[in-house]
């Protein structure tokens, strides 16, 4: 092995997360009267025992217990490349219900030849959301990855999901931010003022803050044009940082991590593989 000294990496630290990548609260349920015994039997088990998969070949899923009473019966899935615990079901501000773990990955940043992993995600669904994929029944994992159908029918439904972010090092949060406006920004060809309007109300969240490691960020679609934003420094959030009212913006975010050249290969991976086991 050949000798090498240690990099310093500056805490908190700047980064630059320009690869190409994205406030919500109408809530409407659908319900679907010739769901299969099989997938109704399925979808009673997600929310009582909500499954996680992962794309790591040597994963290691953990059941913990957390001390806060609110919580002590959830159980927890570790993403296996930073060590950080997704609940396996949690509830959200202005969600109707408990929203299920579907997939987890992190996100990484390469200085010079080493990798700085920078966040840990997790993707939660509405359980009811995958009554309506049954188009897809029968897809594998890798099939899944390629159609973005599928993912842009789970973006197209009226039903929640969210995507939650768990920083694993200190950020600054104009880095934070433009690392993802460098990733949205191309996905609007031709911002309106509503967009432009969206961007700098997402904008002023991040700008001048410093995202210390462990702060939780959620990005909740409540519906396709609109968006909750929350931050927390420890566990859940209690309350709406902001509310995104743009349908380019929020699906453009949304396509930063699930369309093509997503910024988490590893989320998406992950994702494609619950979908590919749900939709058997």
């Amino acid at each position: 092995m050949v000798g090498a000294s240690a990099i310093p990496i500056p805490t908190p630290l700047s980064l630059s997360l320009s690869t190409p990548i994205p406030r919500i609260f109408s809530l409407r349920r659908i319900s679907n009267p010739t769901l299969s015994l099989c997938q109704t039997h399925y979808l009673s088990l997600l929310v009582t025992f909500p499954l996680h998969f992962s794309p790591h070949k040597h994963s290691r899923t953990q059941t913990h217990f957390s001390s806060n009473a609110s919580s002590s019966s959830s159980e927890f899935t570790e993403e296996p490349a930073t060590t950080v615990k997704f609940q396996r079901s949690l509830s959200l501000p202005g969600c109707s219900g408990s929203l299920s773990l579907l997939g987890t990955g992190y996100r990484e940043k390469s200085f010079a030849i080493i990798g700085v992993k920078v966040y840990a995600a997790g993707l939660y669904v509405n359980p009811s959301i995958l009554s309506e994929l049954n188009a897809w029944k029968g897809q594998s994992t890798t099939k899944i990855q390629e159609i973005p159908s599928l993912f842009n029918s789970i973006f197209q439904s009226p039903l929640e999901k969210s995507l939650k972010i768990v920083l694993v090092r200190d950020v600054d949060g104009k880095t934070f931010w433009d690392a993802f406006d460098d990733a949205i920004s191309p996905r609007i060809k031709a911002p309106t003022s509503i967009d432009e309007s969206a961007l700098s109300t997402f904008r002023s969240i991040f700008q001048g803050r410093l995202l210390k490691k462990g702060t939780f960020i959620f990005l909740t679609w409540l519906e396709p044009s609109k968006m909750l934003v929350c931050v927390s420094l420890d566990g859940l959030p209690s309350n709406v940082e902001a509310t995104i009212e743009s349908g380019s913006v929020t699906l453009a975010l949304f396509d930063v991590f699930f369309g093509n050249g997503p910024v988490s290969p590893s989320l998406k991976d992950s994702v494609a593989k619950g979908l590919a086991t749900i939709l058997k």
